[in-house]
């Protein structure tokens, strides 16, 4: 089977519907969100609608929370705190509601494969796994993972594979699972990639060959900046989308 997995659309239409595109050229069997759909971009209800009738489970993201009243996010800074607050009044009712029942976690049994927003520990703080130390917080709970975790949040491709006792930080490169390791891989963002890379980002999984694959692809960035510019939302989230940080 054939996955499709992305996260992090952040309302960015022009980029969800490239990637998608993309995807229509790969054979995918079924598709997985890993949360924020919504939060800085200029089309949350088009992505909302869109990953509601592409995606087999969309997983709560934080900005999604935030959006849903599922979380605080008074500590967020202001820009942030006036993207949320404008997407929640802008959310259709259906859309709304949609991210209220999202889930924090789901795993496909079969398969083996584990599916979060941020770290699989204390799923409903949302912590990020950028870096080895943080993805070692998973190997108490080892046992209990999947043999792939896919995450979202923190906007960057990483790989880590973990073992009893060690973790070791991969090339986030075309890579096939090995026996006797579990792997840690946050598979970017569509709508705001944050490595210097501004292509959106989506990944795939082959469970048949157990092979995972990063993908990029160009989009409309002019077009989705002069979004968030026309709904008079921080500037550096339009800015941004060209230098992909």
């Amino acid at each position: 089977m054939r996955i499709g997995i992305f996260s992090d659309v952040h309302a960015n239409l022009e980029a969800m519907s490239a990637v998608m595109e993309a995807y229509a050229r790969e054979e995918i069997d079924v598709y997985y969100c890993l949360g924020d759909v919504v939060g800085y971009g200029g089309s949350p209800n088009e992505c909302s609608d869109l990953v509601r009738d592409i995606a087999e489970v969309t997983i709560l993201g934080n900005h999604d929370a935030a959006v849903a009243g599922r979380m605080d996010y008074s500590y967020y800074y202001e820009a942030a705190r006036e993207a949320l607050d404008w997407h929640a009044s802008e959310l259709t009712g259906e859309n709304m509601q949609w991210l209220k029942e999202l889930p924090y976690k789901h795993r496909l049994e079969a398969i083996g494969v584990d599916l979060c927003h941020g770290s699989p520990v204390r799923l409903e703080e949302f912590e990020y796994i950028f870096a080895p130390d943080q993805a070692a917080e998973c190997l108490p709970i080892l046992n209990d993972l999947g043999h792939i975790t896919l995450i979202g949040h923190s906007h960057l491709c990483k790989v880590f594979a973990l073992r009893p006792g060690e973790v070791e930080e991969l090339p986030p490169e075309d890579f096939v699972l090995q026996e006797g390791t579990k792997y840690i891989v946050s598979v970017g963002s569509v709508g705001q990639p944050r490595d210097y890379d501004n292509r959106a980002s989506y990944t795939i999984y082959d469970s048949d060959t157990k092979t995972f694959l990063f993908k990029r692809i160009e989009y409309d960035i002019e077009g989705a900046a002069s979004k968030i510019f026309e709904a008079r939302l921080e500037r550096n989230f339009g800015q941004r989308l060209f230098i992909g940080v």
